[in-house]
């Protein structure tokens, strides 16, 4: 199989693109270590996946703005394998709203916390399980909304922050992580469709120039980018709104 023993971490798996990468990436051969803010939905992840890939599925529960609960998912992965091929930070709490008083300040933190301060701190502590990778990748999903001069998402205020701190993490990361031959790579989607693998639309859904940016190619980008030899190198995948 094309990730045949590739080990994988994939944050907030319990739905949408998360699990469509989990899902993704166990039909590929990887072996995937999948996160969700409860337990419960992260093994409903792998509940969803039929056949042999099922067995290359790992559920954990990682609340990505607690700081304890992050060390306990790194802890509890170093005790399932003695190393991280890929980091896939795509967990983020959404946040809509056009006014900034539209979301409680719990809402705005909880926001802020785990999207920026949740991807810094993931990259911290699964950073030795990628450096003992021979191929060491991690990638961020932003969004459109880490890009600067963008308004015209939905996005609350707070992710709008939220986005452009991970989006300026994610640069000084790839800079300084390079040298070292750990590849950095961050997409920045517009909306997209959501179709969920679980579903009968995953295969079903059109992929005309005129629609929207779809799931299953924003996962696509991403097994290119990763299948690339080491002196290959994308920094961020930018995609034109629909």
């Amino acid at each position: 199989m094309k990730f045949d023993n590739l080990r994988v971490v994939v944050t907030g798996a319990s739905r949408h693109f998360g699990r469509g990468l989990a899902v993704g990436f166990a039909h590929l051969g990887a072996e995937v270590y999948v996160s969700a803010r409860t337990l419960a939905a992260a093994e409903q992840t792998r509940a969803d996946v039929v056949g042999a890939a099922r067995d290359r599925i790992h559920a954990f529960g990682c609340d990505l703005s607690r700081a304890g609960e992050i060390r306990n998912f790194a802890r509890q992965v170093l005790e399932r394998t003695d190393r991280v091929d890929l980091l896939v930070n795509n967990g983020a709490r959404w946040l809509d709203g056009t006014a900034l008083d539209d979301a409680s300040d719990e809402q705005i933190m909880e926001t802020i916390e785990s999207t920026a301060g949740g991807t810094v701190l993931m990259v911290k502590h699964f950073l030795p399980l990628l450096r003992s990778s021979n191929r060491p990748d991690i990638v961020n999903m932003v969004s459109v909304c880490g890009t600067a001069g963008e308004d015209n998402s939905r996005a609350h205020e707070a992710f709008y922050a939220a986005k452009s701190a991970q989006a300026g993490f994610a640069d000084i990361l790839s800079r300084r992580l390079g040298p070292s031959g750990v590849r950095v790579f961050s997409l920045y989607p517009p909306d997209f469709s959501t179709s969920d693998p679980k579903f009968s639309e995953w295969e079903g859904t059109p992929r005309d120039p005129d629609n929207k940016l779809t799931t299953q190619a924003l996962f696509e980008c991403i097994v290119y980018a990763v299948e690339q030899p080491r002196d290959f190198f994308i920094r961020s995948f930018h995609f034109e709104p629909r």
